[in-house]
């Protein structure tokens, strides 16, 4: 492994990071694993480029040096960004799939048990066909998750990098609320909220921020839209920074005026969950356990409301189109996964449908740690009323 100093994190780390995949290739009878997804190349190399559209691997044999099989143009990236030393380039006209098997001959891996993410977004079932199909002197098998059976607790310099994502998500949602006005628009509460994300070191998050009011609230996912903020209307606001693709996550919640009764009582069943999830959260503790209590508290209510789907989700390194890393752990009914150590989590007790027709969140990013939990935010949980 090339050492360098210029990396998101000291190279201890990704020898710690590569030695642990290895140890889980053993254990799985993997003579190598050809990694896809961002999230798991940025974890295992440093590496990140927005043209992941493109076919790029890492292969990783169980002994000897990894190398990595990108686009062209993408292997300045390995080359700035990365200790990898081996690349195999592939131009725009030639054949990825093709050089990822000539590189596998070239190296002498073509014979052994090939894993390869067959769940991985950016591996389409075509190339895989393609893949396999070719793949004819050893064996292929999906060993989908066996880098993320190491991305999912958090070591020390991950949680201080989240921390410092924890404040790039406080300024915006700060900028955001100060935005929320009777008579501003939508577009504008996003600007300054992107602006003050950008200004406090964030880089471009994987989703940029929710922003809806009044009954656009209702309608999940929505970004902005251009609609005017009106007098008595409320404003749902979900923001994501990002710092080095690590990412925390909040929601929060604005009224142009006085809530009504119904909002009042949304607010307080929300904090109250995010507070009995503060005070119980605990490595050994099971994910279902963490879903009932937001589920029990959230449900307890004369509004209208529900929690209409999971209570909360891993959240880290993520690309566009997602900042969750909810494939990998979801916070949901009936999961016996048992909270670890540095597991971190964005806890979304949001309540749907408020007297029938408002939505609602107060939201949190939790770390589990050794023998509680804690959260990354210091900013208040009540509505902002403005």
């Amino acid at each position: 492994m090339k050492r360098r100093d210029d990396m998101t994190f000291p190279p201890e780390e990704y020898e710690r990071r590569l030695r642990e995949l290895r140890a889980r290739m053993e254990e799985r009878l993997l003579d190598v694993a050809v990694i896809t997804d961002p999230g798991n190349l940025m974890y295992l190399t440093d590496y990140q480029t927005t043209g992941y559209s493109y076919f790029q691997a890492l292969v990783v044999p169980l002994d000897g040096e990894p190398f990595m099989i990108t686009r062209q143009m993408e292997e300045s990236n390995v080359l700035a960004r990365t200790w990898v030393d081996e690349t195999r380039p592939y131009g725009d006209t030639g054949d990825a799939i093709q050089m990822l098997h000539t590189s596998l001959r070239e190296f002498g891996l073509n014979e052994g048990t090939v894993g390869y993410e067959r769940n991985s977004y950016f591996f389409p079932a075509y190339q895989q066909d393609r893949f396999r199909t070719a793949f004819e002197e050893g064996r292929v098998m999906d060993c989908f998750g066996i880098v993320e059976q190491g991305r999912i607790c958090k070591s020390a310099v991950e949680i201080e990098l989240m921390q410092h994502a924890a404040r790039v998500t406080e300024a915006g949602m700060v900028a955001g609320c100060e935005a929320v006005t009777a008579g501003a628009t939508e577009n504008e509460v996003a600007a300054e909220i992107c602006a003050a994300m950008f200004r406090a070191g964030g880089e471009y998050p994987a989703v940029l921020p929710y922003v809806t009011s009044g009954p656009r609230t209702m309608i999940g996912h929505a970004t902005w839209e251009g609609r005017k903020i009106g007098p008595g209307e409320h404003v749902f606001l979900e923001i994501g920074g990002c710092v080095r693709r690590y990412h925390t996550a909040m929601m929060r919640t604005v009224s142009v005026g006085e809530p009504s009764a119904a909002m009042r009582q949304a607010e307080r069943l929300m904090i109250e969950a995010l507070e009995q999830v503060l005070a119980a959260a605990r490595p050994g503790l099971t994910v279902s356990d963490l879903d009932n209590l937001v589920r029990m508290t959230v449900s307890a209510n004369e509004v209208d409301a529900a929690l209409i789907t999971r209570a909360g989700y891993s959240i880290g390194i993520a690309f566009p189109p997602s900042w969750d890393e909810g494939y990998m752990l979801s916070i949901k009914q009936g999961d016996p996964t048992i909270l670890r150590e540095g597991m971190t989590l964005h806890i979304i007790p949001w309540m749907w449908g408020v007297e029938g027709n408002k939505t609602c969140g107060i939201s949190d990013t939790i770390r589990i740690t050794e023998d509680g939990c804690q959260s990354f935010f210091t900013l208040d949980r009540d509505f902002v009323v403005k």
